[in-house]
């Protein structure tokens, strides 16, 4: 699979772009959501992409995010649904809006997307609500994670701005992390750190 590419936008079509890649113009589809999050024309940008092989063909399929292309490859995934159908749902509502609607079993939603009609609609919901949830659940975990390591990194930051060693800020910021203390406000962790720090 390739995994990205990076180059110079040479030409925006309706559902496709071309990217010059060392000289060499790639024309990668993509969503309408994803082509209106593009830069200008001449402007170098990197895409997250996926390459379907056929017999007689070998298409680039192109990604605004990790999310999209997810929801794509989770799409494609689905007997009846081949990558073209994908990117027409995936240019028919945003991601997070196909998500919800999935989760939530709405039908409608799904029908007014061109090409979808009421069977495709529940065998999307019937296969995919389970997954998005858990995507769901990931993503939690990953934002939970980052807002922690971000605290972490502001406490040592300001341990140290107050004359603190950064080996002893570090230090005291892994045992509140370890008592499961580094959360909440940053003045509040800072006032728990200098508490240990000083006794």
């Amino acid at each position: 699979m390739i995994e990205r590419v990076k180059g110079l936008i040479e030409k925006k079509g309706s559902n496709s772009v071309i990217l010059v890649v060392n000289g060499i113009g790639l024309e990668i589809n993509m969503s309408v959501n994803a082509l209106e999050s593009l830069p200008a024309i001449g402007k170098e940008i990197q895409i997250l992409t996926f390459l379907n092989v056929r017999e007689d063909l070998l298409e680039l399929y192109g990604f605004e995010n990790r999310l999209e292309r997810q929801t794509f490859l989770l799409l494609i995934s689905i007997s009846g649904i081949g990558p073209k159908l994908a990117l027409t749902i995936l240019s028919g509502i945003s991601t997070d809006n196909l998500k919800n609607s999935i989760i939530a079993g709405d039908v409608p939603s799904l029908t007014r997307i061109p090409g979808v009609g009421l069977k495709t609609a529940k065998r999307i919901i019937i296969e995919l609500k389970e997954k998005f949830i858990d995507i769901d659940k990931d993503q939690l975990g990953i934002a939970e994670e980052k807002q922690i390591s971000n605290l972490f990194s502001d406490v040592i930051n300001a341990l140290v701005a107050l004359g603190y060693k950064e080996n002893h800020a570090k230090k005291i910021c892994n045992e509140l992390e370890k008592d499961g203390l580094m959360k909440g406000r940053l003045e509040k962790v800072i006032k728990l750190a200098l508490g240990k720090l000083m006794s």
